[in-house]
């Protein structure tokens, strides 16, 4: 477990200028009272990974990690949670007093956190709206809450392949339908959109009369043509921050060693900094 004396840490990607984290860090260490502790960010490429965890010194307690990092940073790790290694995906490195590079997922059990904190514990069946990075994990979040099948929407054949691949891996009954029939998909109990900002608007308008759940991954711009439409028929919406929040939560958990970290402060210093932008 890290002390509370002097350590840094940092997210890294490509772009990472717009990254959240170092508020969502810093307001946690403000709030846990690491006084000596510090968050910044790096801009870091697939290209540069290697050279700069080479440079990190002693002082460094762990790393956040965004795309395009989230794969090419497994092999320069000694290990990886099963939850990480479920979809091949890291977005927490933590670096143990053994000099150990551990690597973990926290943006599975953050979706089933921040699902769970509006009261979703399990549905019958879902949908999802794309099928890229993000999707892999809403799958095994999935997997974790829902109980039936889980329609995939997507724009191409090799896409609806790897989710059904992604399916089998997880133990999730996948089923496969055209991006064209998107608007069918917001008939599920628990839809959640992991496409980039602008892609459902053009289904905003078929929102159910009662719709159900709504977890859209985006958080900024915010909120989504989809979410905006879903809340005006008066279904639920989890959004991105939502997400974000409880993430890294646990990524501060992990660096750390305190528990828990300060939710609702890393939730209100979120809020305040994309109101702010």
């Amino acid at each position: 477990m890290p002390s509370a004396d002097a350590h840094r840490a940092a997210v890294l990607g490509s772009p990472i200028a717009h990254s959240l984290s170092p508020v969502l860090h810093r307001a946690a260490y403000a709030g846990l009272g690491l006084d000596g502790w510090s968050y910044d960010r790096f801009e870091v490429d697939e290209e540069a990974l290697p050279g700069f965890i080479e440079g990190l010194d002693r002082s460094w307690a762990g790393l956040s990690l965004t795309m395009p990092l989230k794969r090419a940073i497994i092999p320069l790790l000694d290990e990886i949670s099963p939850t990480a290694a479920s979809v091949e995906a890291v977005n927490t490195v933590v670096f143990t007093e053994d000099g150990r590079r551990t690597g973990d997922n926290t943006d599975i059990p953050g979706m089933v956190a921040a699902l769970r904190e509006r009261g979703v514990e399990k549905v019958e069946s879902a949908a999802v709206l794309g099928a890229g990075a993000t999707a892999s994990s809403a799958l095994a979040a999935l997997a974790v809450i829902c109980a039936g099948p889980v329609t995939a929407y997507v724009r191409s054949r090799e896409r609806g392949d790897e989710m059904r691949g992604w399916g089998r891996r997880l133990g999730v009954d996948v089923r496969v339908a055209d991006w064209a029939e998107g608007a069918r998909a917001l008939e599920a109990p628990l839809v959640i959109a992991t496409t980039p900002a602008g892609t459902t608007d053009s289904v905003a308008a078929d929102v159910p009369q009662n719709p159900g759940i709504l977890f859209d991954v985006l958080y900024e711009p915010w909120p989504t043509a989809l979410a905006s439409a879903w809340s005006a028929r008066g279904g639920a919406v989890v959004g991105g921050l939502d997400l974000l929040v409880h993430q890294a939560m646990l990524q501060v958990e992990q660096m750390t060693g305190r528990r828990p970290a300060p939710l609702a402060a890393m939730r209100q210093a979120g809020e305040a900094a994309l109101a702010a932008r």
